[in-house]
């Protein structure tokens, strides 16, 4: 009799729906459990950093804004980022104030919305849409070029060391030694002006293929030294010795065992790097090396205000606003990033 109630008992935790140590009851009194992985136990930790998470909704929202309100936007309004209103009657060798409208020759007016950007009349919030929109563009595309770029080498160099780790370590520490504003103009300067025409079938705009490939020569080098680093931990592993004794190529050892043990490292390294490469690419147009006029961008737009600054100073608020909110975002999002994957963090 006792030893049918002692089996008709639910015994420890999970008899009360409790989860420890990374494993949850599914239902209570079931005693069945679950065991938490460490993508999802990340997730929950980055669940609770509410600071991280608006900072991703900040992002994805000013991403909707760029590639999606930009293209419906220039749809309604009949023009595009680059347009100016021909039919509009009014002297335009002042900016319009914000929120205003135009008078035009039919007897109508045109609307807009944050003012004419400049003397022929450009609308303000369609060149802020599209500026963003080649932001983001320029900085993920590089940022993901310089990450591949980094991880191969890094790899490479702490997998095999000797020779190779030689080179690409004094590789890297040349590419550091470059004052790299100053590089950047000059290969733009020079090798852009040729690479200005490939717009990628018509997909970018012209300039954008140019400032991807500066801003990547410049990305690479801080993930190959991280990466360089936490391969030569991983390589004297047990499991790489397991490997090695079942008779796994290097390849299949590089890329199927160490890898996979780089990419939280690549993301939070990603994330970091995104916001970094906005401010380069803004600078690289704010000093008339980067995107070539009139197409829109950020920094090309502050570098224009400089000209209106006294009598609209908003022209260069709401471009440094942009700027300011996007960088800030991507870097709260990657703090919370690398708490979230770290396996000590208390969140």
């Amino acid at each position: 009799m006792a030893t049918q109630d002692r089996a008709a008992t639910p015994v420890g935790g999970a008899a009360l729906g409790i989860g420890l140590g990374g494993v949850d009851a599914d239902s209570p009194g079931s005693g069945d459990v679950k065991a938490r992985g460490y993508w999802e136990q990340a997730w929950r930790r980055f669940r609770r950093d509410r600071l991280a998470l608006a900072s991703g909704l900040v992002i994805v929202l000013l991403a909707l804004i760029g590639f999606v309100g930009g293209p419906v936007a220039a749809n309604i309004l009949g023009r595009g980022p680059n347009d100016f209103n021909t039919n509009a009657v009014v002297n335009y060798s002042q900016p319009v104030d914000p929120f205003s409208t135009v008078a035009t020759d039919s007897g109508g007016t045109t609307l807009y919305v944050l003012g004419a950007a400049d003397s022929i009349g450009r609308d303000e919030m369609l060149r802020l849409m599209y500026g963003l929109q080649i932001s983001l563009e320029v900085a993920i595309v590089s940022t993901l070029i310089g990450l591949v770029v980094g991880l191969f080498l890094g790899t490479l160099a702490g997998f095999y060391g000797g020779l190779i780790d030689t080179i690409v370590s004094r590789m890297t520490e040349i590419v550091m030694a470059f004052p790299l504003l100053l590089f950047a103009i000059a290969l733009a300067a020079t090798v852009g002006q040729r690479l200005n025409s490939y717009t990628l079938f018509g997909l970018t705009y012209p300039g954008v293929l140019t400032l991807v490939l500066v801003i990547s020569a410049f990305s690479w080098y801080y993930p190959a030294r991280i990466v360089r680093a936490q391969v030569l931990s991983l390589r004297e592993k047990e499991f790489v010795e397991a490997a090695r004794m079942v008779g796994a190529s290097d390849r299949r050892i590089m890329f199927s065992h160490l890898v996979p043990h780089l990419v939280s490292t690549m993301i939070v390294l990603g994330t970091l790097t995104v916001a970094t490469n906005v401010l380069f690419e803004a600078a690289l147009s704010y000093l008339q090396v980067g995107l070539p006029p009139p197409n829109p961008s950020l920094g090309s737009m502050l570098s224009d205000a400089v000209n209106f600054y006294l009598t609209q100073p908003f022209l260069m608020v709401f471009p440094g606003v942009i700027l300011l909110v996007m960088t800030l975002a991507f870097n709260l999002l990657g703090d919370g990033v690398r708490d979230a994957l770290d396996p000590r963090s208390t969140l």
